[in-house]
């Protein structure tokens, strides 16, 4: 047996990862130089070197450095070797563009060669006179199952899961299950149970590859297996899934269909994908962005932004008439118009501070009926106690800036009022909004700033109105 050494295994991977991305990690431009160098002179043999060793998701990443036409020459010179995997670890704007451009021939021949939740993340979003074209081309087994799973909601555990697994019937033994496994070509590349079913396919349990390769080949299925304590019905949403995935420390799991009969298998993996893209859009969405890529055109991003800024827009002007109420006092005094952002700024911040934490808590159910009253006392306490800090910060500046002193209480007074409400409005908010059914990452961010600004303006200028009002009489 030749002798590998793996410090040298490590260098090979090492050098590989550097040939194909820069320190930034970026795609290198050596290689897309090289690329794009072999796309101008059409040199298909060049190109098919230069990629034949990338990963499915380096390929993807180089197809994102590349633009629209060279990424159409690069599959059309790749042809059969193209690796249809590669196409989901793109942007949905970049994966559209290139199958749009390929026949449907062609794209039947490539997904067959995918995992099954790899064929239905391509698929998913093509229009359906072309799924159903690409479909007919499909063995009629293949078919059945890519068309079953894309008849599941989108975002649900039925639209992740892969339909290839390994079941077996309760009275095999251990040593037909492996035989079973070593024998039949159609079982998936890589699976980490087994699962025990009946004739009409209702999951009776499952059996861990580790502890089926340490007992005798003798020993039955059914005295081996345990109980399925995990199976996720195929429709769940997928971040439920994913919850359980991370509560339970699982590597896979079955998928059950509504007569709990064993259709699929959701595995470690796409879980990971689910888990990111769900972070991702609670990002997006605390800043009040739609479902956008770094591929879309500049006219779907703006339409997909412009919603929410017309709603801030009317919340703008609700901010505006509560500072209108007070103009005679600030002609009076012109020190609050200078002095009124900060009070509103201040209390924006904090209140985006809570609401990002509480909405991610809601995200991750952190946040119940059982522990919400504790955690708003927590977030008031908090805002409470910044308010007073910054309080005497603001108010020490701001008398010794314009030699008043009782201006420095006020805006120290109205500091520590809107730091209270900024608390307790972005803990609050979000809370309502999910019990109402609305989504609090989306929603909130309009809403709690609108809070902010308003008590910030009000309390501010309220109390220079009372305050001087009452001493110069």
């Amino acid at each position: 047996m030749q002798h590998i050494d793996p410090s040298q295994n490590i260098d090979s991977e090492k050098h590989i990862r550097e040939d194909v991305y820069d320190e930034d990690g970026s795609v290198s431009e050596a290689l897309v130089t090289r690329i794009e160098e072999a796309l101008d002179a059409r040199d298909a043999s060049s190109v098919r070197d230069e990629v034949r060793d990338l990963h499915s998701s380096e390929l993807g990443h180089l197809l994102e450095a590349l633009d629209g036409s060279e990424r159409q020459s690069l599959v059309e010179l790749l042809g059969d070797e193209f690796d249809f995997e590669a196409l989901t670890e793109v942007d949905e704007a970049i994966r559209l563009e290139i199958v749009d451009a390929m026949p449907n021939s062609l794209i039947a021949e490539g997904v067959q060669d995918l995992d099954s939740d790899d064929a239905v993340y391509i698929l998913e979003d093509m229009d359906q006179q072309d799924q159903d074209e690409i479909l007919a081309k499909l063995p009629f087994t293949e078919r059945i199952r890519l068309r079953r799973a894309l008849e599941y909601p989108e975002d649900s555990a039925g639209r992740r899961m892969q339909t290839e697994f390994v079941a077996v019937p309760p009275f095999w033994t251990i040593g037909q299950t492996i035989d079973y496994m070593r024998e039949d070509n159609d079982l998936p590349d890589r699976f980490s149970q087994v699962f025990v079913i009946d004739p009409a396919f209702h999951l009776l349990g499952t059996i861990d590859l580790d502890r089926l390769l340490r007992v005798q080949r003798v020993v039955r299925v059914e005295d081996l297996m345990v109980e399925a304590r995990h199976a996720i019905p195929a429709t769940m949403d997928q971040e439920e899934a994913a919850q359980i995935f991370e509560q339970y420390n699982l590597l896979s799991t079955a998928v059950l269909d509504e007569n709990d009969r064993l259709v699929g298998v959701l595995t470690i993996d796409d879980v990971v994908d689910v888990i990111q893209e769900e972070a991702e859009e609670d990002i997006m969405r605390l800043g009040g962005v739609g479902d956008e890529e770094l591929s879309d055109s500049f006219m779907t991003i703006a339409r997909s932004r412009s919603p929410w800024l017309f709603v801030n827009l009317f919340t703008a002007f609700l901010s505006a008439s509560v500072i209108g109420l007070f103009d005679g006092t600030i002609q009076q005094m012109v020190a609050l118009a200078v002095l009124m952002p900060i009070v509103a700024s201040m209390g924006g911040n904090a209140a985006t501070q809570t609401m990002t934490v509480t909405v991610r808590a809601i995200a991750t159910r952190n946040i119940d009926i059982h522990n919400a009253a504790r955690v708003i006392r927590r977030e008031a306490l908090i805002g409470l106690l910044n308010g007073l800090m910054f309080a005497v910060m603001i108010g020490a500046v701001a008398g010794y800036w314009f030699d008043n002193a009782q201006l420095g209480g006020i805006i120290g007074s109205a500091m520590i009022i809107n730091m209270l409400a900024a608390a307790l409005g972005g803990i609050l908010i979000p809370l309502l909004l999910h019990r109402l059914g609305a989504d609090p990452a989306i929603a909130s961010a309009v809403f709690v700033t609108t809070v902010t600004d308003v008590i910030g303006f009000f309390a501010f200028l309220g109390l220079a109105t009372w305050w001087f009002g009452f001493s110069f009489s």
